[in-house]
Order: structure tokens, then C-alpha cells, then sequence
């Protein structure tokens, strides 16, 4: 998939205010309208420039879109990174309308109905009516899921100013994460969205729960996922390790005769719930170094009597 410059595509600078975005839209929409556009290309262009279009006009899909950063450039290989959209704030449902082959697949990557600012529809437009819901993806540490805690954080919530220039508004919330809550889960603030209309109650407020990047556990759904290295007396003699998790390091059996890349299960000490995930352990082997020559002496004994060869499955 390839990056696309919603910019480039409506030849305007990333800086432009919403109305000179409104204009060059305008200007393309006529120039390649296939009615009145002999270009062969005119239809496809024509879509591509209304697809820059519906996410530059919308303050929320463009600070979104902003936040990717300028350093991509048109045409090269994209894939969106991990929890791209987290902390900033979007009101209504889903952005993806209508049919979804209108779409690049580069915009369904980032606004498809996977992004998290879909969620339920805002209230209807009559005088007392319900305030529009807001969504937002948070990222919380995976001990946080284990113990429960209460949690400061900042949300940008996208607006344009009053000369037109889009700006990021911060708004601080102090969230409690109850114990148990698991990828994906969403959080409802009540009241925390957009205020009604007349006498309408405000919207509410969707947290989607993520994980922060841990630098050795894995998350996926309710199940916590640890690579554990392990010697290679440990593996063939087998050895009971201590072995970490997120509610304290525990003893873990390694069988004799593991391997390398072998898969063990601690059942319940996943992530908590009424039906706990699991810990999976996967075994990593680690070959200590030769440094001195008595290190060297004893793998060259090694080598010497236990006759080993690795290799003897690939019939060499």
C-alpha cells in the first residue's frame, strides 16, 4: 500500500487554512469532473481528489492524518503505525460512509471502520437533544489491567480557530482503570462528550483500551504472550526458573529436552477476568560466549564426545 499526500493531491500547503481547502477542492472537482474532463485519467483523479478532500475539510480526520507526520512522502510504501491515533479525541460514529470502494485502501487503513473513532452515533438534531458521544484510544500499562489504578490523561480534541487554522485542544481526565480490563475494552465517561441541545444531557465519553509497548511482555485480547531465555543446561537437564509476570515473578518447570521456540502455558495468570487469559512462554536459547580458554576447552570437549550434529535431519 502506498502513502498518499492529501496535501500534494490538493496542491495546498499542510499549513492552509479550511477555507483555501474548500477552494482548491472546488477548483480540482470542476477541472476533473468526468462530465466536462477530457483527460483519460479524469475519474480516477476526480475520486482521489474528493477523497483528499473529505479528510482535509474534517478538523478531526486532518489532525489525525497531520499526526502521521511530514516525513512520508507520496508513493512510498505504508504501513500506519501501532496506535497512531491514541489520545486524540473524535466525536461521532464511524468516519467510513456509504460504499467502501470508493475508498483508497490507504484512507481504510486510517479511517476504515477498524479506527477508533467509530463507536455509536451522536444524538439526533432536534431543539433537546442528546449531545454527541465522543471516542478516543488510550494507552495504559499492562500492570494497570492486573492491580487496577487511577489515571491522569490528556486528550487533543481537534477544532479550527477563529481564523481558521486547525488546532489541538487539550483536555486533562482523570480515569479510573478498573482491574481486568482488557485490549480493546472501551470505557464510558458519562457526560463527557459534547453538550446537548436545549435541555439535552451531554454526550458521553468512549475510552478503547490499548496496551502501552512492554519490552517483553505481549498483549492479544485477554492472553499475555513472554519470550524466556533459557541456558542449554537448562533445556536438556530441565530446571525449574524463576520467570517473570506482571503479578510477580513466579517458578516455572522447563521439561527436559526443551527446545528452542517451545511453548509453555501458565493457565489463569493472564489477564484477570471471570474466565482469566493465559501466559504463554515461549523458550529462547541462549548460547553463552567463549571468552576465556577454559570456556572454549569445554566446548571443544562438547564437541569431542557427544558426537552432535544439528544438522542431521537436513541429510548433510
Amino acid at each position: 500500500m502506498n502513502f498518499k499526500d492529501y496535501y500534494e493531491i490538493l496542491g495546498v500547503d499542510r499549513a492552509v487554512i479550511q477555507d483555501e481547502i474548500k477552494r482548491a477542492y472546488r477548483k480540482l472537482a470542476r477541472k476533473y469532473h468526468p462530465d466536462v474532463s477530457d483527460l483519460d485519467d479524469a475519474e480516477a483523479r476526480f475520486k482521489e481528489v474528493g477523497e483528499a478532500y473529505e479528510v482535509l475539510k474534517d478538523p478531526e480526520k486532518r489532525a489525525a492524518y497531520d499526526h502521521l507526520g511530514e516525513n512520508w512522502q507520496a508513493g512510498q510504501q505504508f504501513e500506519p503505525p501501532p496506535n497512531w491515533d491514541a489520545g486524540f479525541e473524535f466525536g461521532g460514529g464511524g468516519f467510513t460512509e456509504g460504499d467502501a470502494s470508493a475508498h483508497s485502501d490507504f484512507f481504510e487503513s486510517l479511517f476504515g471502520r477498524g479506527f477508533s473513532g467509530a463507536g455509536a452515533p451522536g444524538g439526533q438534531r432536534e431543539y433537546h437533544a442528546h449531545g454527541e458521544d465522543h471516542h478516543a484510544k488510550v494507552l495504559i500499562e499492562i500492570n494497570d489491567a492486573y492491580e487496577g489504578a487511577e489515571r491522569s490523561i490528556t486528550l487533543q480534541a481537534p477544532e479550527i480557530d477563529a481564523s481558521g487554522h486547525l488546532v489541538n485542544k487539550q483536555r486533562k481526565l482523570k480515569v479510573k482503570i478498573p482491574r481486568g480490563v482488557h485490549q480493546g475494552q472501551r470505557i464510558r465517561l458519562a457526560g463527557r462528550g459534547s453538550p446537548g441541545m436545549g435541555e439535552g444531557s451531554a454526550g458521553d465519553l468512549y475510552l478503547e483500551i490499548d496496551f502501552t509497548p512492554h519490552p517483553f511482555y505481549r498483549v492479544e485480547g485477554k492472553d499475555v504472550y513472554l519470550e524466556l531465555p533459557i541456558a542449554p543446561w537448562e533445556a536438556a537437564l530441565g530446571r525449574k526458573v524463576k520467570t517473570p509476570t506482571p503479578a510477580g515473578a513466579v517458578e516455572l518447570t522447563i521439561p527436559v529436552g526443551a527446545k528452542s521456540g517451545q511453548k509453555l502455558r501458565l493457565k489463569g495468570r493472564g489477564i484477570p477476568a471471570q474466565t482469566p487469559g493465559d501466559i504463554y512462554v515461549e523458550l529462547l536459547m541462549v548460547t553463552p560466549e567463549a571468552k576465556a580458554d577454559k570456556d572454549k576447552a569445554l566446548y571443544e570437549k562438547m564437541e569431542t564426545e557427544m558426537a552432535f550434529n544439528p544438522r542431521v535431519g537436513l541429510g548433510v
